[in-house]
């Protein structure tokens, strides 16, 4: 059985290729740069663009299932060519966003939500996994961390159960290699609630230095992050904060731990092991 990769330059795409690759599976991995991927010896690759539907049939042919970014533009026509092509099974690295309220609506949920539609309207039998945050969004604190900066927030109090994106991988291998998992929605977090505070403290001790944190306005925070994304989506993940700021610990919903039977990694284990992107140098 042959396993379709897609976004295999991403960190969860290449978790998924070296699993599957190392426990014996057949792996084709894709990206819409092949020439740029580094993968173990004796994995195929293939060129897909999601956006791009001449580019499907190849990388589908001999192909029965696909672990899937989620990319709206050009799904109507991948699920069509998955099914010419005899695809059996689909996961899709959705979002949890896509259960939120007004969904369709939402800059940041839409986008997950329509691929999840189109699949669900397919012949494919389809696994969809929603994380919640991830652990590695702390990444967005490194340029103030390493130049001794505070870290400006307008919720800092804001409850997250942020999942390590090791254990998404774990879960993702799970769901194509056996059938516990198959055609089930999860909802994907980390096994603790940590604010955005709290995590901040976190990576103060692992870093073994402090890390002030100012409290900003949402005016403040709103032309910040306005310099890195649209304005809508802004507005909709600083709506989402100031929901989880009001709403106090983050609900732990599907781990490792419920999944698969072995402890989520901690944010602790993801700080300790990334804690070379919060020096100065960087």
């Amino acid at each position: 059985m042959k396993t379709l990769v897609t976004g295999a330059r991403g960190t969860i795409g290449r978790a998924v290729v070296d699993r599957l690759h190392t426990a014996g599976h057949t792996v084709r991995a894709a990206s819409a740069s092949p020439a740029e991927l580094t993968v173990p010896a004796g994995v195929e690759v293939a060129e897909l663009a999601l956006d791009r539907p001449e580019t499907f049939a190849a990388a589908l042919r001999d192909v029965h299932q696909v672990f899937l970014y989620p990319q709206p533009a050009g799904i109507h026509e991948l699920v069509t060519a998955a099914e010419a092509a005899g695809v059996e099974h689909v996961v899709l690295l959705s979002s949890s966003s896509v259960l939120g309220p007004d969904a369709a609506n939402d800059p940041l949920a839409s986008h997950s939500l329509r691929v999840e539609q189109a699949l669900a309207a397919s012949a494919l039998t389809c696994t969809f996994l929603r994380p919640d945050a991830f652990a590695s969004n702390a990444l967005g604190w490194a340029r103030p961390i390493g130049r001794s900066m505070p870290v400006q927030l307008a919720y800092p109090d804001a409850h997250i159960a942020p999942i390590h994106p090791e254990d998404i991988a774990d879960i993702a291998v799970a769901a194509l290699t056996g059938r516990a998992l198959t055609g089930k929605s999860l909802t994907l977090t980390g096994a603790e609630s940590l604010s955005f505070r709290e995590q901040l403290a976190v990576l103060s001790d692992v870093l073994g230095r402090d890390i002030p944190v100012e409290h900003i306005t949402r005016a403040e925070a709103e032309q910040q992050l306005g310099q890195h994304m649209p304005a809508p989506m802004v507005s909709s993940l600083l709506d989402l904060w100031e929901a989880a700021d009001r709403h106090g610990p983050a609900t732990v919903a599907d781990t490792t731990e419920t999944l698969l039977g072995r402890p989520a990694r901690p944010f602790r284990q993801w700080a300790r092991e990334n804690a070379g992107a919060f020096t100065p140098a960087h």
